[in-house]
């Protein structure tokens, strides 16, 4: 069900770039309609703020220090279910935008969107609707029809990124040599990997794994 749009509608913007955070404020104050009721530097700002503010809409940013963008909306949503929030980032569709998206986001927008996409993404996402951006429809598609990575796997992953060897992995994890194996020619599979070193760049630039 539609909620009728006010005037204003309230909105938080979370970056931890004061230029950013003031850019999408005035682009959004210049399209009308729309109130900024808060600003924050990083997640945890975000939590806070958010809690004391009550925002009809979030802008999240994903990268950002202390707490990410993820953890925000984790945050926000386990004390207010109902939190809309809006994904604002550089990053296309990778695995921090799905995971986010999970993790109950409504929308999800690039950066470069023009301000009246994004004011009426505000407005959208405030009547209930989903918004992703047309460029990353299929990379957001892509990454929720194929096979994610394990939890196992991204163990391996992640030890794999320190340059340990599958011995040490094993040692590690409790498994065995070849059976780290498998999980690493699986990984290359899923990832599309030539070796494990393309993999951990990959995993690291999808947001699979942070370095």
């Amino acid at each position: 069900m539609h909620t009728p749009v006010r005037s204003p509608i309230r909105v938080m913007v979370v970056d931890d770039h004061p230029m950013m955070r003031e850019g999408i404020s005035a682009a959004l104050l210049a399209e009308g309609g729309i109130e900024i009721v808060c600003t924050a530097a990083n997640g945890s700002e975000a939590i806070a703020d958010f809690a004391r503010h009550r925002p009809d809409v979030s802008l999240v940013d994903l990268q950002m220090p202390v707490k990410d963008g993820l953890e925000a909306i984790i945050g926000i949503r386990a004390l207010h279910p109902d939190a809309r929030i809006v994904v604002l980032t550089t990053y296309r569709g990778d695995a921090r935008v799905v995971a986010a998206l999970k993790a109950g986001a409504a929308a999800y927008l690039l950066k470069d969107v023009s301000s009246a996409t994004l004011a009426q993404a505000v407005r959208n996402v405030y009547q209930g609707a989903s918004v992703i951006a047309p460029l990353a429809q299929h990379d957001v598609d892509s990454h929720y029809q194929a096979d994610a990575l394990s939890p196992r796997e991204l163990d391996v992953l992640r030890l794999a990124a320190n340059g340990n060897s599958n011995r040490v992995i094993g040692e590690a994890l409790s498994i065995s040599e070849p059976t780290v194996k498998t999980h690493m020619s699986t990984i290359l599979v899923k990832l599309g990997a030539s070796d494990r070193t393309h993999a951990v760049t990959l995993a690291t630039r999808r947001g699979y794994i942070s370095l």
